[in-house]
């Protein structure tokens, strides 16, 4: 059964990944580095300040959290267990994948990218989804950041699911820790 996944996600990788133009590709490996985003990492830090300036470190702590969690399950644990090569470090897709910019580390199971965007997306839209408009936009954004990944030749579409499968995780248990502790911590100083 393995295999059959295997394959399929193998095939799917191959034919997603030859969608690829020319003009489209720099856009595309800078749209994946961190860099990139920091004008929009700016302007997520100031709505989320301006929601409740007194209480906004516990989201800013969430989201550390969350992306700690995320990144840290997917490169520390799970690439080094799985080992699963990167299709751009695989021999035996020489001459078919489009990889454009760096193949990153060897191995790819699971997409830290999208475990760490799809971490902020969930934790965010927890803790903040009633207060600040549109932050649902965040899951095409990590949407958007992970099928680069694919489009790159980096990483196969099961390690992206697989990842932000992760990452969902990740905020979710964060925005519950946030939660239960901000809870502990007001009834004590409530007391």
């Amino acid at each position: 059964m393995t295999e059959v996944i295997k394959k399929w996600d193998e095939d799917l990788f191959i034919f997603l990944n030859s969608f690829h133009w020319d003009w489209l590709d720099p856009v595309m490996f800078q749209m994946s580095q961190t860099i990139t985003w920091i004008p929009f990492y700016a302007v997520l830090v100031y709505f989320i300040y301006k929601s409740d300036p007194k209480m906004s470190w516990w989201v800013f702590g969430g989201v550390a959290l969350s992306i700690l969690i995320s990144d840290q399950t997917t490169s520390g644990l799970m690439k080094p267990f799985f080992e699963r090569l990167r299709p751009c470090h695989d021999e035996r897709w020489e001459g078919i994948v489009h990889n454009y910019g760096r193949c990153g580390g060897l191995f790819g199971l699971a997409s830290s990218h999208a475990a760490n965007t799809f971490a902020v997306a969930t934790f965010l839209n927890l803790k903040l989804g009633s207060k600040i408009k549109h932050l649902r936009w965040l899951f095409l954004w990590a949407t958007i950041i992970s099928y680069t990944r694919v489009y790159l030749g980096v990483h196969y579409p099961f390690d992206i699911l697989l990842g932000a499968f992760i990452g969902f995780l990740a905020g979710l248990f964060s925005w519950f820790l946030i939660v239960f502790i901000k809870r502990e911590i007001l009834k004590t100083l409530l007391k």
